[in-house]
C-alpha cells in the first residue's frame, strides 16, 4: 500500500526520524494558514508546496490545465496562495503518471530547507527495501540525491553503495557508521547520520514497509540530517498488525477497478489487453495469460478468485471485466480441485441471466471435480457460452473470438 509523503513523514517523527516539517492542505485557505505558521515557527518567508500523488517525479511534472510544477518554492502569502490555486484540484502529469495524469486533492506546505545563503549544504540518497535474491533486507545510498536515482545508477554506477542487513542480526551500528562515512560526512553530521539510519531501520521494520526510500537525504548547514522527501509502500499482508495504517489508505488514487475488486475478495490487476480472464489460482492464471498470447490475443486483465468461488464472486468478476472497453473476449478457466465446476458453471449462468444480454464471446473451460457436469450445465443453459476442457480447445475458442 502506497502512502503520501506528509503520511510517511508522520509515521517517521513516532521513530525520532527528522523530518522536513509541514502541514497537510485540501485548500486555498488551509494553505494560506499553513504559510502563516511555518513563516511564525521558522522565521523564513520562503515556504515549498508539493502536489501529492501516488507518484514520483512531482517537481519535474506538469499539472495539465495551468502547466505549474507540482512542486513550487514560494517566498509570499500572495505566491503560495495563487501556486495552491493551479496546483489543487489539477492533474499532474509526471513520467510515471503517464499521459492520464493523477488529480491533486491535497498539498503539502513545508519549510524551505533550501533558503539558507550557506553553501555548507548537501543533498544525498537513501532508501531501504529487500534485496530477494539474498534474502536479506538491503540499504541502497549515494551521494547524489535530489535527481533520478535511475540515471545515477545508469551513468555512474560506481556512486552506488550497498549495504546488506542480516535479518538475525539486525542493523549493526558499524553499518550505520560505514554508511554516513561513505556519504562524506564528519563531525556532528556524521553523528546525527548514524543516527538517521539506525531510527530509520528501525522505522522501517516497525511498520512493515516493503519500500522506504529518501530523496534527497538533506544536509543542512548546521550539520542536521533530515528527510525531506520519502516515499513508503507498506506490505499489504501485515497490514493486519497495523489497523491505524490500513485507515491511511487512499482509493483515489488506485484504478476504481482494483479497489471494487478487492471489496470482494478478488485479486485484480488491470491490464492493456483484449481479453478478459477469471481464473482460480495465481499460477493457473499465469498460464491462462500465456495461453492467451500464444493464441493471438492479449490478456485484458489478472482475476484469480481464489479457491472458494462461487456464484457471487463470478458475477462481480463479470461486472469488473465487462467496465474495460477493450475486452473483445472473456475467458474463465477453472480448476475444480476445492470448487466444484458445477458451482462455478451455475455461478456463470445466473451471472448471465442477471447481467442481461453480454455481446461479447464467453469461453469456460472447466476441468476438475464435477466438470462433466459443469460442461452439459453450460451446453444446456441456452445461453451463448462456449464450453472446452482441454486447454488447447479454450485456446482456439479465443483465437476465434479476437480474430
Amino acid at each position: 500500500m502506497n502512502l503520501h509523503e506528509y503520511q510517511a513523514k508522520e509515521l517517521l517523527k513516532k521513530y525520532n526520524v527528522p523530518v522536513q516539517e509541514g502541514f497537510a492542505c485540501g485548500s486555498v485557505h488551509e494553505v494560506e494558514e499553513a504559510y502563516r505558521q511555518i513563516k511564525t515557527q521558522f522565521g523564513s518567508s520562503f515556504a515549498v508546496i508539493k502536489a501529492q500523488i501516488h507518484a514520483g517525479g512531482r517537481g519535474k511534472g506538469k499539472i495539465k490545465e495551468t502547466g505549474v510544477n507540482g512542486v513550487k518554492v514560494a517566498k509570499s502569502l500572495e505566491e503560495i496562495s495563487d501556486y495552491a490555486k493551479k496546483i489543487l484540484g489539477g492533474t499532474l502529469v509526471t513520467v510515471q503518471t503517464g499521459a492520464a495524469g493523477r488529480v491533486v486533492h491535497k498539498v503539502f506546505v513545508a519549510q524551505d530547507m533550501y533558503y539558507e545563503g550557506s553553501s555548507d549544504r548537501k543533498e544525498f540518497y537513501l532508501s531501504i527495501l529487500l534485496d530477494r535474491a539474498r534474502g536479506q533486507n538491503v540499504i541502497m545510498y549515494s551521494t547524489e540525491g535530489g535527481v533520478n536515482i535511475e540515471d545515477v545508477a545508469h551513468n555512474t554506477p560506481e556512486k552506488i553503495f550497498k549495504e546488506w542487513v542480516h535479518p538475525s542480526d539486525g542493523l549493526q551500528a558499524f553499518q550505520a557508521r560505514k554508511i554516513a562515512f561513505n556519504l562524506g560526512l564528519t563531525g556532528n553530521a556524521f553523528k546525527n547520520c548514524v543516527k538517521f539510519v539506525t531510527n530509520l531501520y528501525n522505522a522501517y521494520l516497525g511498520l512493515d514497509c516493503s519500500m522506504l526510500e529518501i530523496n534527497p537525504l538533506f544536509k543542512a548547514a548546521d550539520d542536521r540530517i533530515v528527510a525531506v522527501d520519502c516515499k513508503m509502500n507498506l506490505d499489504e499482508n501485515a497490514l493486519m498488525r497495523h489497523a491505524d495504517l490500513s485507515a491511511m489508505r487512499d482509493v483515489t488514487e488506485e484504478d476504481p477497478t482494483e479497489v471494487e475488486a478487492g471489496q470482494y475478495n478478488l485479486n485484480f490487476v488491470k491490464l492493456d489487453g483484449n481479453v478478459g480472464c477469471m481464473v482460480n489460482g495465481a499460477g493457473l492464471a499465469m498460464a491462462t495469460m500465456d495461453m492467451i498470447k500464444l493464441s493471438g490475443g492479449e490478456p485484458a486483465n489478472f482475476l484469480d478468485v481464489g479457491g472458494t468461488a462461487n456464484a457471487q464472486t463470478v458475477e462481480a468478476g463479470f461486472k469488473i471485466i465487462l467496465k474495460d472497453a477493450n475486452v473483445k473476449a472473456i475467458l474463465i478457466n477453472i480448476f475444480g480441485g476445492i470448487v466444484r465446476c458445477d458451482r462455478v458453471a451455475q455461478g456463470v449462468i445466473d451471472a448471465y441471466n442477471n447481467l442481461g444480454n453480454i455481446s461479447i464471446p464467453i469461453i469456460v473451460r472447466l476441468q476438475g471435480t464435477n466438470a462433466e457436469e459443469a460442461k452439459k450445465l453450460i451446453d444446456e443453459s441456452g445461453l451463448k457460452v462456449q464450453s472446452a476442457i482441454l486447454l488447447s480447445e479454450a485456446a482456439e475458442l479465443v483465437k476465434k473470438a479476437v480474430a
